[in-house]
């Protein structure tokens, strides 16, 4: 397995891909995943957390990134599928904010 931390434009970006990883539709029109991927949606993640004072009021406010992200553990592939490559985040020195229980990323990434 191989886990991939993604930053797209948007979430319709984001969820354009995911579609491209192979999705079916059932009897009921509902839309379900073809693969045997994990994918967790994060979305604008928070990259500076808010600050409050002591009585709880809010004196710096949160910056959040203005992509969409997204954490994908690969089953069964070796490399980025075709496009995503381009989407992925640097490196980074530890899970993230987000990480697959008992899964670690530095060991685990492209």
């Amino acid at each position: 397995m191989k886990i991939g931390k993604y930053e797209f434009k948007d979430k319709e970006t984001a969820e354009n891909k995911i579609k491209g990883l192979g999705t079916l539709i059932d009897e009921n029109g509902n839309e379900y995943p073809t693969h045997p991927h994990t994918i967790v949606k994060l979305g604008r993640i928070t990259l500076e957390k808010a600050e409050y004072d002591e009585q709880g009021k809010e004196i710096k406010a949160a910056v959040l990134s203005d992509k969409y992200h997204l954490d994908v553990l690969f089953k069964g592939i070796d490399n980025h599928p075709y496009g995503w490559k381009s989407s992925a985040v640097g490196n980074i020195d530890n899970n993230g904010v987000h990480s697959f229980y008992g899964v670690n990323y530095s060991i685990h990434k492209f």
